[in-house]
């Protein structure tokens, strides 16, 4: 028997997400990962490495839950929303059993996370309008356990009304957790489902600090639930999954004046994109849908021939599944300008 026939037959036929970093590239611009421009400095102490950190930091709870607005009981962290999402499934989903359900296009980390533990997953399709398409997912929820609704959505950039949200709330009650994915929230707070969390114990929250807190490489995430919700994942959890450095700069991070900064460069990302979007919406036969976090979808007449030219001159973008879509993430305004003289030089060019 070989090494790969001991495996999970799950396992040996699953199809790996494929991140920005697996997919790789050689470029000077990197505008495929929705990571943001700015790198700031953090203060790392060394004198508590040689001891484990705590499982639920209490100082990095207080401060989420300070900054989110709910309650410490409220609040759980993890290594990123990923590890979130696989909490989520383990908790609640019976292997070969029970379901998630999930609207494409969307995050692709949902089914590959079900998939890994043996969970099946059903998919609505998003309606034309990138919204949720309430009557179907109602004839489908039979074993559903989970129910991800990401907003705003990746990749398309919408959010997805407050109204159907609720009503899915309504009509999943007692029967499914409905879980709302708000890793980009930061570039639309005024979005957030939280202030529903009081009234529906059935809703849950992924959060990240990887996007509008400049912290991917951090891999801090958050979820936010009702305390019987928290209670379930802790006894999933790994023993000690924040690392000390973790919690130190990310406690920081939150910090009146990481607040503050964050604040500030979110500002700058919504310029930079505002820029990108009217420059794009010029040119001839592009679509540029509007976005809600830090990176646009755009339509272009022949996007794999294009999104093949940027990569082969450096500029490293995202395709999409979405037929002649191209996801560009929001960089520096530098990264902005290059990209779209990039995009404008090769549209102006006639085949001869």
């Amino acid at each position: 028997m070989t090494i790969a026939q001991l495996a999970r037959k799950t396992v040996r036929e699953l199809t790996p997400y494929q991140s920005a970093r697996r997919i790789g590239g050689s470029g000077d611009i990197w505008l495929n990962a929705n990571e943001s421009p700015f790198a700031n400095e953090y203060t790392i102490k060394c004198d508590r490495l040689n001891r484990y950190s705590s499982c639920q930091p209490e100082e990095l709870l207080q401060a989420y839950a300070d900054y989110a607005s709910v309650k410490k009981e409220q609040v759980l962290t993890s290594r990123g929303a990923d590890e979130g999402i696989e909490l989520l499934i383990r908790a609640f989903c019976e292997p070969n059993q029970d379901s998630i359900l999930y609207c494409p296009p969307t995050y692709g980390m949902y089914a590959i996370s079900a998939e890994t533990f043996d969970v099946q997953t059903k998919t609505v399709p998003l309606t034309a309008e990138w919204q949720l398409n309430l009557p179907e997912i109602e004839t489908c929820l039979d074993g559903v356990k989970l129910i991800f609704v990401c907003s705003p959505n990746n990749p398309t950039g919408n959010l997805i009304n407050r109204r159907d949200i609720e009503a899915l709330l309504d009509m999943t009650a007692g029967k499914a957790l409905v879980v709302v994915d708000e890793a980009y929230i930061d570039f639309c707070p005024e979005a957030s489902t939280v202030d529903l969390l009081d009234q529906y114990p059935n809703l849950v929250i992924l959060r990240t600090l990887s996007k509008a807190f400049a912290l991917a490489g951090l891999r801090c995430g958050f979820t936010l639930a009702n305390s019987e919700v928290i209670e379930l994942l802790l006894k999933v959890i790994a023993p000690y999954p924040v690392p000390v450095p973790v919690t130190d700069i990310a406690v920081q991070a939150l910090s009146p004046s990481g607040l503050a900064k964050t604040k500030f460069q979110v500002l700058d990302i919504h310029a930079n994109r505002a820029y990108l979007q009217a420059g794009l919406g010029m040119l001839p036969d592009v679509t540029v849908f509007d976005g809600y976090g830090n990176y646009l979808l755009v339509k272009f007449p022949n996007a794999d021939a294009l999104f093949n030219a940027l990569w082969e001159h450096g500029i490293i973008l995202r395709r999409s599944p979405i037929e002649n879509c191209i996801r560009i993430s929001i960089g520096s305004r530098d990264e902005c300008e290059k990209t779209l003289a990039f995009i404008r030089e090769q549209l102006e060019q006639k085949p001869a």
